[in-house]
């Protein structure tokens, strides 16, 4: 037999019809599999297709794994179709009996989001093994299918490994199933599962993404080793919820303990951090930490964080230079910085930033209009922003939602033009929602309409909109006078247990 090295880079078409044609005139199903998994593996997997077919035109040339090496190359091209193919001839050809194979299309059909026909398969196995439970509760959860997924974990006739649970915790997190997570994790420990990494990162995912913070705290505490995996998620974990500084202090700690080097997610969550707490000094900080070489490039995911961190703490000079230096700006990066000028009174430099974008040939999304809408509103440029809205609907066809509206209202209300302002709400194609009507109830506030405030302060009323927006209007009936009009709104607030989401403000002192 033959030995035949693995391939680790491209094929030309001469190549491949050479070591075809040479190789499957003696060969047997070992070496053309070992030539298969080579296909797999280089960097143009398609080659694979190419040489299965051929192995096909005898039975003599191939067997069950080579079926196996087919399936993978489908799942790295995308390619449903051929697997369907290689399904039918495997069934054809009586080779589907095999666990092994009927694994492998599970978890083909589980890549392709196709529950449907990856459940069919798990049906058709006798005897599921630990890997077919494993791989169909996976899809369950995958495809948004949770409560399957954990009725199919509790229907389990064998014993779940690791991954298992691991899959199980991914459903529990996604409908924030706390009960369940915590006896998925009671069955971990009682079978001797603690010191899996992988399992304990899911764990600190799980206990992060249900809030039970205390819980996600004790484990990783207790965590015999720990990687950049555990770490991130404990300092992303406090983003989300809102504590930032405890983010911050988390990832002191990785730093100075050096236990494992932080990775671009790590980075990407402190910097959304320092982001939150709009302190310049923990940006600086970061940057300074970035710059000092730490195999992370300032590109990508880390360049775009990195102009938001700048954006959100006021700094524009800062994330114009860190824009400047980006060799790679995709729409991310130029809707951050149009979104920067929006919100740090620079809106006049939008629109010149939008050609810009055009370009070099990217197109605006939806995303980069809402920040251009905000950029023309807070800079009193109501015609801009009229033209903006129309190129949006009508040349990029981008179908407007309630923040786009709610730009234009206030982009109308802001200019004192509050009966355009209402004319657009009457005429929009969706129902108005909360923005939309505080943007144009704070118009009629500041004209001090009277006859304004009172239609259309019935109207949402009537509507039920949040706190804020019902805040507005007892503010403009106070502004008018109206103490009644005004505490009776107040009143109806309390009485629905509706708060006003209190603002803030911060300094940040160089001492």
């Amino acid at each position: 037999m033959m030995r035949i090295k693995p391939l680790i880079s491209t094929l030309s078409s001469q190549q491949l019809a050479q070591i075809k044609a040479h190789v499957l005139k003696s060969s047997e199903p070992y070496a053309l599999n070992t030539l298969l998994d080579s296909f797999v593996n280089s960097h143009i997997p398609q080659n694979t297709f190419s040489l299965y077919n051929q192995m096909l035109q005898s039975s003599n040339t191939h067997n069950h794994f080579s079926f196996n090496y087919a399936l993978k190359a489908c799942c790295l091209t995308d390619s449903f179709n051929k697997g369907q193919e290689i399904h039918a001839h495997v069934i054809k050809s009586g080779h589907f009996s095999h666990t092994y194979i009927q694994n492998s299309f599970i978890h083909f059909y589980v890549i392709q989001n196709d529950i449907i026909h990856a459940y069919r398969v798990f049906t058709t196995i006798d005897h599921p093994n630990v890997v077919s439970w494993t791989s169909i509760i996976s899809g369950f959860s995958k495809c948004g299918l949770e409560k399957n997924a954990i009725s199919m974990f509790s229907w389990m006739d064998v014993d779940p490994n690791a991954n298992t649970l691991v899959s199980a915790l991914s459903a529990c997190s996604n409908i924030r199933e706390l009960k369940l997570g915590k006896a998925v994790h009671c069955y971990g420990i009682r079978n001797s599962y603690q010191g899996n990494i992988i399992l304990d990162n899911a764990l600190l995912h799980f206990y992060m993404i249900v809030g039970s913070l205390e819980n996600a705290q004790y484990l990783f505490a207790k965590m015999p080793k720990r990687d950049v995996v555990s770490w991130s998620t404990m300092v992303g974990g406090f983003v989300q919820t809102g504590l930032c500084e405890k983010a911050i202090d988390t990832f002191n700690e990785m730093v100075k303990g050096g236990e494992v080097k932080p990775n671009e997610a790590t980075i990407v969550n402190v910097m959304s951090a320092c982001a939150s707490l709009g302190s310049l000094s923990l940006c600086d900080s970061v940057h300074f930490y970035l710059k000092k070489g730490h195999d992370i490039q300032i590109e990508g995911n880390i360049g775009n964080a990195l102009v938001n961190m700048y954006v959100k703490c006021g700094n524009m000079e800062n994330a114009t230079r860190v824009f400047k230096t980006l060799k790679v700006k995709d729409i991310v990066t130029w809707s951050t910085m149009i979104g920067g000028v929006a919100m740090n009174s620079h809106g006049h430099h939008a629109l010149p930033l939008l050609s810009l974008m055009l370009v070099h040939g990217l197109e605006p999304d939806d995303v980069t209009f809402i920040s251009l809408l905000t950029a023309c509103s807070h800079g009193g440029l109501v015609d801009e922003g009229l033209m903006v809205f129309k190129a949006m609907v009508n040349c990029y066809k981008i179908v407007a939602n309630e923040r786009h509206c709610a730009c234009v209202v206030d982009m109308y209300a802001r200019a004192g033009r509050v009966e355009e302002a209402e004319d657009f709400v009457r005429g929009m194609g969706i129902e108005p929602d909360g923005p939309v009507w505080g943007a144009l109830v704070g118009g009629f506030r500041v004209c001090g309409n009277e006859g304004m405030v009172d239609r259309i302060g019935r109207v949402v009323v009537e509507k039920g909109v949040s706190g804020g927006t019902l805040a507005l209007v007892s503010n403009s009936y106070a502004g008018l006078s109206r103490w009644d009009e005004s505490i009776k709104i107040r009143n109806e607030m309390n009485g629905l247990g509706l708060k006003k989401m209190a603002g803030c403000s911060w300094v940040d002192l160089d001492v």
